[in-house]
């Protein structure tokens, strides 16, 4: 009864969190709620003895992605007034794609093989037992070739984020070190002999 409270009140935060994320006027308020979100879902993971995950959850997104985030959002300057003004062009779009996620989701939660009521009880774990070393047995062992494609696409996606985002100023100046290896000292250096000056 008590798991069930928790549930149901972590999973009402997180709503709640994820709703103000995407309603938020200001940027940084955004952040803080996502902060927010993943702490609720890091307790829905306790819930479901997904310790491992829910520590990872913590540590990696806000730790460090979400610091990351905050940092980028506080130090640029964003203009507020021009980020609103396609909002009502997309807003069609963006309620059709919205409408299709939900039907797609009471779908599967609806559906014969998903119901609430034929959920089986988890069984009870022994004392030995290690959710971090299950895990790693499941990742590199039946999953080794989904979890290297994903590795391999994020690999990609973070060459390409470099690639869109370099850009060649021309009035920067460039070194070469080919020709700086190149230069000889009696080419750049000239020694212009001086006859000392008699004392008066």
């Amino acid at each position: 009864m008590f798991q069930t409270f928790l549930f149901y009140f972590f999973s009402a935060i997180l709503l709640f969190a994820a709703l103000r994320v995407i309603t938020a006027r200001n940027p940084v308020h955004s952040a803080l709620f996502l902060v927010l979100a993943f702490f609720t879902s890091a307790g829905i993971w306790l819930l479901l003895e997904a310790e491992f995950l829910a520590i990872t959850l913590v540590l990696v997104y806000v730790g460090a992605v979400m610091v990351l985030f905050l940092f980028v959002v506080m130090m640029l300057d964003i203009n507020l007034d021009r980020l609103r003004e396609g909002f009502w062009n997309w807003f069609p779009l963006g309620a059709a794609i919205a409408i299709v996620m939900v039907i797609e989701m009471a779908l599967v939660l609806g559906g014969r093989y998903f119901g609430l009521a034929d959920m089986p009880v988890p069984e009870a774990r022994p004392a030995g037992y290690s959710n971090t070393k299950e895990l790693g047995r499941l990742v590199y062992t039946e999953y080794v070739y989904p979890f290297e494609i994903a590795a391999v696409i994020l690999l990609v996606a973070i060459v390409a984020a470099i690639a869109l985002t370099l850009r060649r100023r021309r009035d920067t100046r460039h070194q070469d070190p080919a020709k700086q290896v190149l230069v000889r000292a009696r080419d750049r250096v000239r020694l212009i002999p001086m006859p000392p000056e008699p004392k008066e």
